[in-house]
């Protein structure tokens, strides 16, 4: 087993800290902000995932995870070192290497013995050789230091899972001695391990990504059409997934991918070809639908309601997806700014997210605890996330607490033949809408 340290304690970072100490390996996790360590050192996760908690007390109370702000320390003895840390994006779409290469300094100045630095970050193709350069013209000690590419696969809300059950493991190196020691690193885990070089690797992780997002906003340009010519989304993909060409996974049409990823990704490589002398036109195409379908609720909503002013509005969901606390790109973002900028009352339920909204938008949302009081008295709803709590949902139960129950659906929580007769109007993405009385109705009643 070896001796590991992960740089940051992000998703990635924390993630991957915590998995691999659960194998066996002794690893200690940095970072330079003290209360999250603090929290950690108590067992708490600062971030929102299934059975992480869990795993770190078990493994801190095992002994072989542990929390510091010592870098320099953590990093002296290590064998393996894995650099976790954000890569946000830039105004321009490009990936911002900051951390990366700040956390690559330290480590070069601290390391005392060989070590293998793994860039488990993700990050633009030759970024990898970059890096090791990088380091080496820091090295503080005469040892020698390697850098390899080993990108992250894991989804929010089920990252514990989709790193100790993964589809594939890639590695990225350019000798056999980094290859053995990340092969050693992952021997445990029992999952197919993909070698190649490191540029090859890096491409895997953005190729992999922009094509799922390619997946989602082709799926929602064709609900957009849907809609216009008569055909049902649900319909149309059920028989698209039969053929195992396709598949059935990432076809569910709604309000456009956020989170750490997709939105981010995407941009990345689509910033880092035109750097090249060459436009990715399909991952250029995805990104422009993705844009337009975050607001295709409110264009809907617009055709029942010219102006959102002085209206009471629900909104079901705030997070980007459901089972995790993340807000990056959340639909949910842009639309509730564009309805408080029109003067809407907006009064908001999510099962996990309210906390980090409150950092957003502190005093000018109404924070509900539940969907029956966000429902309460309201013009009209919005669902921007698939919550279990918000898909079960009782439908007698909109009728019964909203003034008029116009619902406004983007992630398609409820089956159409359950909705009609339930006296609510009903708008979804790529389905015939159900629309069963008037606003006007309401206002000469």
């Amino acid at each position: 087993m070896k001796n590991i340290t992960i740089a940051g304690t992000g998703y990635v970072g924390l993630v991957t800290g915590v998995c691999l100490a659960e194998v066996g390996h002794q690893v200690t996790c940095v970072d330079n902000n003290q209360e999250k360590i603090n929290l950690l050192r108590e067992g708490i996760s600062p971030i929102y995932e299934p059975d992480l908690d869990e795993l770190i007390v078990k493994n801190v109370e095992k002994g072989n995870l542990s929390f510091t702000t010592d870098s320099k320390n953590a990093y002296a003895h290590s064998d393996v070192i894995f650099i976790g840390v954000g890569t946000p994006e830039n105004e321009d779409g490009s990936a911002n290497l900051n951390f990366v290469y700040t956390v690559a300094k330290e480590i070069a100045e601290s390391v005392e013995q060989d070590c293998l630095v793994v860039v488990k970050s993700t990050v633009p193709i030759g970024t990898n050789d970059k890096v090791e350069a990088y380091m080496k013209d820091h090295l503080k000690q005469n040892v020698k230091i390697e850098v390899a590419s080993n990108p992250e696969f894991l989804a929010q809300g089920t990252a514990v899972r989709d790193t100790l059950h993964a589809s594939r493991i890639v590695i990225g190196t350019e000798s056999e001695t980094a290859k053995q020691i990340l092969m050693d690193v992952y021997e445990p885990f029992k999952q197919p391990i993909l070698h190649m070089n490191r540029r090859s690797a890096e491409m895997v992780k953005y190729a992999s990504n922009d094509f799922l997002a390619l997946k989602i906003s082709f799926v929602n340009d064709i609900a957009n059409l849907c809609e216009r010519v008569g055909a049902n989304i649900e319909e149309v993909t059920n028989g698209m997934s039969y053929d195992e060409r396709i598949g059935n996974r990432f076809l569910n049409p709604g309000i456009g991918y956020g989170g750490s990823c997709f939105p981010k990704d995407t941009k990345a490589l689509h910033w880092l070809s035109e750097e090249q002398g060459y436009i990715l036109r399909t991952v250029k195409a995805a990104i422009d639908v993705n844009e337009k379908q975050k607001y295709t609720l409110i264009k809907k909503a617009r055709n029942d309601f010219p102006t959102f002013k002085g209206l009471k509005v629900a909104v079901l969901g705030l997070t980007f997806k459901p089972g995790t606390d993340d807000l990056r790109e959340a639909p949910s973002i842009p639309n509730i700014r564009l309805l408080l900028n029109e003067g809407a009352h907006i009064q908001a339920f999510d099962p996990v997210g309210i906390e980090n909204y409150k950092k957003l938008f502190p005093d000018q949302i109404a924070y509900k605890y539940s969907v029956e009081e966000a429902l309460e008295d309201a013009d009209l709803c919005f669902i921007f996330t698939e919550w279990p709590e918000i898909k079960e949902t009782d439908l007698d139960l909109f009728k019964k607490q909203m003034k008029t129950p116009y619902i406004y659906d983007g992630r398609n929580c409820f089956n159409l033949r359950e909705i009609e007769n339930k006296g609510i109007n009903y708008h979804s993405i790529g389905r015939p809408s159900v629309v069963e009385f008037s606003v006007f109705d309401e206002v000469q009643a």
